[in-house]
């Protein structure tokens, strides 16, 4: 009796493998997506805004309160940009999850 697992058959464990890399069959695969962008734009943009918190202006380049009150959507693009281009993996990882919780049989 031959046992038809994924330990005992190589090719059931390759199988198994490229399964799990594909995307799940969900009704909103491209609702997901968006969300996982979207997700990776907010916290790419908290980042920027981190990484600017220590730059100062002053002098000819100083944007006084203009700069001040326009400076969190300019880090929101950023955010929304660096994610488009392709982010850091973070909208991959959560579009998995988005789609594992989603998942349809």
């Amino acid at each position: 009796m031959a046992l038809n697992t994924p330990l005992a058959d190589p090719q059931l464990s390759l199988q198994a493998a490229q399964a799990a890399k594909q995307p799940a069959h969900t009704a909103n695969a491209a609702r997901a997506k968006q969300a996982a962008q979207d997700f990776e734009a907010q916290f790419l943009s908290q980042m920027v805004e981190q990484m600017f918190a220590g730059v100062s202006t002053s002098g000819l380049f100083d944007g006084g309160n203009g700069e001040k009150m326009f400076r969190s959507m300019l880090f929101e693009q950023f955010g929304k940009v660096l994610a488009r281009a392709g982010g850091v993996g973070i909208a991959d990882a959560v579009q998995r999850e988005i789609l594992k919780a989603q998942e349809v049989k």
